[in-house]
Parts: C-alpha cells; structure tokens; sequence
C-alpha cells in the first residue's frame, strides 16, 4: 500500500500531456478547456490522519475538497461537476474515483522519484501530469 506521507505536500505541475482530451470527454467546453490548459496549478496536500485535503490552486480558479479515505462525498469538480467520489489508498497510490450522470472518471496519485505523478483517465482517454515538490 502506498504511504500516504510521500504525497503530502506543495507541488508545481511541470509537465502535462493529454489534457485537453481528457477535458474534452468530460464534457468541457472549448473556453473552459482553453483556460484550464493554460493553467498551471499547484497540488496541495494534506493529511491530519483522517481527514484527507486536495486543494488545487491557479490563478484560474482554486478547488479544494477534503474527505475521509474509503467513505463517498460529494465533490465539485473545477469543471462545475457534482460528483460521488470515493478516495482510497492502494499499491497504485492515491485513487479518486468520480461518477456523476452514469459517467465516471478516475485520478492516481503517486509519487515516483521524487515527482508526484498524476493519471487521469475517462474511457479510453488519459492524461499524464507531472508535478515537482515546490519549496
């Protein structure tokens, strides 16, 4: 099982690819997806011992939800989605599943030589993120 502490922290994406597609089966619109590409967020996160907190942070827009790992909440995604998402630890990392209107998408975390990687897949497609530890 992934250790939860390697990702706790501050990070800076350097790195993305396949992120307007990703975006676009979502169901992003083209503006939307035109500023979110622009982005270039930091990954904030933290772990108290229950209570987990992803926040991302842009000079678009800041997102931040906190749960508990294994229980589902309601999450509201940077897009505008209501989701049902449940986070859990596993040997692959940190796994935030999403489904809202019968769709759903998944996000991995984990950290590997020092970056903090990032997989976010909807059907067939996937984006690959890379963030550096920020200081």
């Amino acid at each position: 099982m992934a250790d939860i502490q390697t990702l706790v922290g501050r990070w800076r994406l350097v790195e993305s690819q396949g992120f307007d597609e990703y975006m676009k089966e979502l169901g992003v619109g083209l503006a939307l997806r035109k500023m979110g590409g622009m982005a270039k967020p930091d990954c904030i996160i933290s772990y108290d011992g229950k209570n987990l907190t992803v926040k991302t942070e842009s000079t678009l827009k800041t997102t931040q939800f906190t749960c508990v790992l294994g229980e589902k909440f309601e999450e509201t995604t940077a897009d505008g989605r209501k989701t049902q998402t449940v986070c859990t630890l596993t040997d692959n990392g940190l796994v935030q599943h999403q489904e809202w209107d019968g769709k759903e998408s998944t996000i991995t975390r984990k950290v590997q030589d020092g970056k903090l990687l990032v997989d976010c897949v909807m059907n067939n497609v996937t984006c690959h993120r890379v963030y550096e530890k920020a200081e």
